[in-house]
């Protein structure tokens, strides 16, 4: 498993995101879930930061094979990847069919307590 972490800028209002985050919770909570499934996402949570330079979404992904899925999700078309995709554009100006892992992250450093953890998770 990997951790994927990025953070996207929100270019939009905050009302905006939230509609888009009251859409994956709400009417689209199936088809979203489905969608995580299919690019073997097995966990993904969203972190709305509010910093001087306006807000941004942090986003923590754990997925099985990252480098298999950023191609997959990049090429995906169907109607609830299509409006996904959309959405994050026109949100934070990342596209998801050039950049499907988001923008470029690098760690920089970790400490993992639990050899649990540290088994499941990789660079």
């Amino acid at each position: 498993m990997s951790m994927l972490v990025r953070a996207f800028p929100l270019r939009e209002s905050v009302a905006d995101f939230e509609a888009f985050v009251a859409a994956l919770q709400g009417p689209r909570q199936t088809e979203a879930a489905a969608f995580y499934q299919e690019h073997g996402i097995t966990h993904e949570s969203w972190h709305l930061q509010h910093t001087e330079n306006g807000p941004s979404v942090i986003v923590v992904t754990i997925v099985s094979k990252p480098e298999e899925t950023a191609p997959k999700y990049a090429q995906a078309c169907d109607d609830f990847a299509s409006w996904f995709k959309a959405q994050v554009l026109t949100l934070s100006g990342v596209d998801p069919t050039i950049a499907p892992l988001g923008p470029p992250t690098t760690e920089v450093f970790r400490w993992t307590g639990s050899p649990e953890v540290a088994k499941t998770l990789s660079v």
